[in-house]
């Protein structure tokens, strides 16, 4: 996204006295007035509950690459026979059929990955492939490791390329017409609990009511709670919040304006404590604003809107404090979000309107989370489980 910075979450460096893990600044810092904090502060300091303290983070070891990825005919670096057709096909994604920024991505990747197979494995004219060269590919991206959701995407992604270079691009047949993939495997989320999740946002409060080296790192800090509080309250996609601009809150009604999937816009409320985080991001947000903040809701460390692997990195350093879950990524907090709804007796339909899922079978699997969590605190609890 244009006007977007600050380092992104891989390179971990920072200038504005926080830790790689998202720790508290450096000592012997100072507030941002001169020792006294500011009226918003007061009124976000109280009524705070006490923190626990928050485990070491943990560390991710790097995916290793193994010979089946090493001999892939996908792994060819000469250009192959459809990457000239890819710069019309993102256009057509973005623009006439609305598809998100990742969604995007996502599907010219998996044009481009066969394109390369293709040139590889000297298929080099388009109308040359068939249905059981598609096949071919496929069986080459399950010999890679690539997860069932993503051999299903690719298959979504060769539809949707084929069916329109057929109407436009002259192509005289559909090689994937009836091609069909694996079942998509259905994942229960990761779920983070509510004691653990509430634990490390009121870590975070700590840290951003805390004492810091300048107003720029003070202004980091309440940027992190802000952004962690806002996509809890909502379970809001990360994309949602990178993409918000200031004009989205109704600070008086607690309100998010989200634009989601297919740029369809929903009102999400959010509850008091996120309410105060905000209130606490707006009063620091011109330490970092620059001449390319324009509306932006949350910023980078350079004044422009935030980096969506930024905001990433932010989530994974406070989920690396929480022990005892695997959970890392936004969607963790979406994922909670939803689940801890269900479980306080929120009705289906408001979840799925909360989230923005196109049909309420999306949200269902939310309910599977709750009934496994029913089902473990019975066999645990009844006298004749």
């Amino acid at each position: 996204m244009a006007g977007q910075d600050e380092t992104p979450a891989d390179g971990r460096t920072f200038t504005d006295g926080r830790t790689p893990a998202g720790g508290p600044p450096t000592p012997g810092g100072r507030t941002p007035a001169g020792g006294r904090p500011s009226a918003v502060e007061r009124t976000v300091a109280v009524g705070r509950a006490a923190t626990n303290g928050r485990a070491a983070p943990r560390t991710r070891a790097s995916r290793p690459v193994d010979a089946a990825e090493r001999t892939s005919p996908a792994t060819s670096t000469e250009p192959g026979p459809l990457d000239h057709y890819l710069p019309g096909f993102r256009a057509h994604l973005g623009l006439e059929r609305s598809r998100s920024d990742n969604t995007v991505r996502a599907y010219t990747t998996d044009i481009a990955d066969l394109s390369r197979w293709m040139h590889g494995t000297g298929i080099d004219d388009i109308d040359l492939l068939d249905r059981d060269a598609l096949r071919g590919w496929l069986a080459d991206r399950h010999q890679r490791g690539l997860a069932r959701s993503s051999i299903t995407r690719g298959i979504a992604a060769v539809h949707t390329f084929f069916r329109w270079a057929v109407d436009t691009q002259g192509l005289r047949h559909d090689p994937a017409a009836g091609l069909k993939g694996p079942r998509p495997a259905r994942h229960l989320p990761e779920v983070v609990g509510a004691t653990a999740l509430s634990t490390m946002l009121e870590t975070l409060a700590d840290t951003a009511l805390g004492e810091h080296e300048d107003e720029r790192a003070a202004a980091l800090a309440a940027r992190d709670w802000a952004l962690l509080e806002l996509l809890y309250a909502t379970g809001a996609r990360i994309g949602e919040l990178v993409g918000a601009d200031r004009a989205h809150l109704d600070r008086t009604q607690h309100v998010l304006t989200a634009t989601g999937k297919g740029n369809k816009q929903r009102r999400v409320p959010y509850g008091q404590r996120a309410g105060e985080a905000l209130a606490l991001w707006e009063h620091r947000r011109p330490a970092l604003a620059g001449p390319r903040a324009a509306d932006a809701l949350f910023l980078g460390a350079r004044g422009a809107r935030i980096d969506p692997r930024v905001a990433r990195g932010v989530v994974a350093r406070a989920l690396d404090t929480v022990p005892d879950t695997g959970a890392r990524g936004p969607h963790s907090l979406r994922h909670s979000a939803a689940t801890h709804l269900l479980d306080g007796g929120a009705d289906l339909r408001s979840v799925q309107e909360l989230l923005g899922h196109a049909t309420v079978a999306t949200t269902q699997i939310y309910t599977h989370v709750s009934v496994d969590r029913l089902r473990k605190a019975y066999s645990q609890a009844h006298p004749r489980a």
